[in-house]
């Protein structure tokens, strides 16, 4: 996994709550388990005016004028601003694909279901609680005429939105989760740390029951 570096971004305001995981990537996409190529697919029904399917190529595909992701404004937006409970229903690990594989990083909102919050850490992606008021003043913002952006020091748990007046805003990350972004790990880094004595175990094993190995 990539370790989590600071860095700005442009924030795409999704201005909807309760974004449920079929929302974010529809079920008929979850057939693949590489990991990649469902950016495409982000936000499929919202995003085009047809239904997709699988191994589609969607660069010909009717763009629904009316969904925020297709608004050339935001183009290149890797920071994600939604409303509470978003990444509810069910547990696909192939939402946080989809958000990463299209370039999101970041994702801000209110507060987030818990399964999804776990599997977006797992993936890379920063997931940031925020008081709802902070939330409202940085949708009035993204929503101006000139793009709102936002720069993170993670190391420093801070938030920094570019913006005449503004604050910075602390972030609040649990330690565990911190120590795994800043240094790119998931669950199998989080196992290669200990690879040193997972090889001692595995070799006094051997000694201790040699029958056991063949």
């Amino acid at each position: 996994m990539k370790p989590f570096e600071n860095f700005r971004g442009i924030v795409l305001p999704l201005d909807r709550a309760n974004v449920d995981t079929d929302a974010i990537i529809p079920k008929q996409f979850l057939k693949s388990i590489k990991r990649t190529g469902f950016g495409p697919n982000l936000f499929d029904e919202w995003r085009y005016l047809d239904r997709g399917e699988p191994e589609q190529d969607c660069s010909g595909r009717p763009l629904n004028p009316d969904f925020v992701l297709n608004d050339p404004r935001y183009a290149g937006a890797s920071i994600l601003l939604a409303r509470h409970n978003f990444g509810c229903g069910s547990s696909r690990e192939h939402a946080p694909w989809a958000l990463a594989d299209h370039g999101f990083r970041v994702l801000l909102a209110p507060s987030f279901a818990e399964i999804f919050h776990q599997n977006a850490i797992k993936n890379g992606l920063l997931p940031v609680a925020l008081d709802e008021a902070l939330i409202d003043q940085l949708f009035v913002w993204a929503s101006g005429e000139k793009p709102l952006e936002i720069e993170i020091d993670l190391h420093n748990s801070m938030l920094y939105p570019v913006m005449p007046g503004s604050t910075p805003i602390e972030i609040v990350i649990d330690p565990f989760h911190h120590h795994c972004l800043i240094h790119g790990l998931d669950d199998i880094g989080l196992t290669l740390e200990h690879v040193d004595e997972i090889s001692a175990y595995e070799q006094r094993r051997r000694n201790e029951a040699p029958w056991l190995f063949g």
